[in-house]
């Protein structure tokens, strides 16, 4: 025994540990090292073996007692399973109904047959862009699921009663010892019979046939909240599957789609565009026409604007989801046009613009084109 590892060394907690120390940490090395996970690795199955010894001695308080007073020695020539010690009488379903359902997407439920909660159901809506700004309200129509009328939940034929599930005795919950790695282990798993809830219907219902519920069509409003983005959800209580056994019913989780604007864009609570202006307004400044979330605002620009300059409205972008009075800014890139298609007067006055500018200077009767002489103009 001298060379096993200290056992609180191997699930790496101290000797102060508390019992849920000592299982989080067993668990997480479990889901490492589990042979499952770990297909033919000779190191992984020696981890977890050495783990599960340790977490058989330390979760039993007797033996744990006694491994802290007298170390290893305390166990030698002792039991069956592995290192010495035997599995046979504890209870690791919850344990390994944890890693399991892990590992595999599932996840075993104590009391099955006690009140539990519906699922909850999922679908979409799409809204426009200004709808996602300022908030909106939106008519679905879903199939869902109520307790039938004529059973009142039960499933059951009117005038009868479902009979306790002889398999697991009303528990929902069927224990099945088996050969593990470390000796025999009890394993808690859902009755096969009554699907965890401990009754058996003999007779059932005509009207839901023995599901205690029935589906139809309904339309349901839902408030979409102002500033909600592109893939975010609204929760709505109590519109989910019924629940089980006198469990409330689940939610209705509804996925925004935001459809894309022709203008804005948006990044987090700000609105992004550009906006359009002559190259005269950008020489000599002037009024702007930008199109907002709230209509078309007068923007005054400076004298010799240059194109990609980005202007700031403030508080003209996206509301909070928290407080739709708190709202982000519109921020506005200013893009210079330059003039096209114009006419031989247009062009001439360009031209003595652009003579103005480099300090040139040209005789109106002079013709455009002189014979060896290069002009930097047409």
């Amino acid at each position: 025994m001298a060379d096993k590892r200290d056992y609180y060394e191997v699930l790496g907690v101290s000797r102060t540990a508390t019992d849920d120390e000592i299982k989080k940490a067993y668990r997480q090395l479990a889901k490492k090292y589990h042979p499952d996970t770990n297909p033919g690795d000779k190191t992984a199955e020696a981890k977890f073996k050495e783990a599960s010894e340790a977490y058989a001695v330390l979760s039993d308080a007797d033996k744990r007692r006694q491994y802290d007073q007298f170390g290893h020695a305390a166990f030698e020539g002792g039991g069956a399973g592995a290192g010495g010690f035997d599995f046979s009488g504890m209870d690791m379903g919850d344990i390994f109904g944890d890693i399991f359902g892990d590992l595999f997407g599932s996840r075993s439920r104590r009391s099955n047959n006690g009140p539990m909660q519906g699922a909850n159901l999922r679908t979409s809506v799409r809204i426009t862009f200004e709808e996602a700004v300022f908030g909106t309200e939106k008519e679905l129509e879903l199939t869902l699921k109520d307790d039938c009328a004529t059973c009142h939940g039960t499933g059951a034929k009117p005038g009868t009663s479902a009979d306790t599930c002889h398999k697991c005795g009303g528990k929902g919950q069927v224990v099945y010892t088996q050969q593990s790695l470390f000796g025999m282990v009890r394993n808690v798993q859902t009755c096969p019979d009554c699907k965890g809830t401990g009754k058996i219907i003999r007779e059932k219902c005509s009207d839901c046939y023995g599901t205690g519920y029935v589906s139809s069509r309904k339309k349901i409003k839902v408030s979409i909240p102002a500033g909600i983005d592109n893939g975010q959800s609204v929760r709505i209580r109590g519109k989910g599957e019924p629940g089980t056994n006198g469990g409330p019913r689940g939610d209705l989780l509804v996925d925004v789609d935001v459809s894309r604007h022709p203008i804005f864009q948006r990044q987090d609570y700000d609105i992004f565009s550009t906006a359009p202006i002559s190259y005269a307004t950008a020489v000599l400044g002037g009024d702007v026409k930008i199109s907002t979330v709230d209509g078309d605002v007068i923007y005054t620009v400076k004298p010799g604007t240059q194109t990609d300059t980005k202007v700031r409205l403030r508080e003209k972008g996206i509301p909070s989801l928290r407080n739709k009075a708190i709202r982000g800014d519109h921020y506005v890139t200013l893009v210079v046009q330059v003039p096209t298609n114009l006419n031989s007067e247009q062009k001439e006055l360009l031209r003595k613009f652009d003579d103005a500018m480099n300090g040139r200077s040209r005789n109106e009767n002079e013709p455009e084109k002189e014979k060896g002489k290069k002009k930097f103009w047409k």
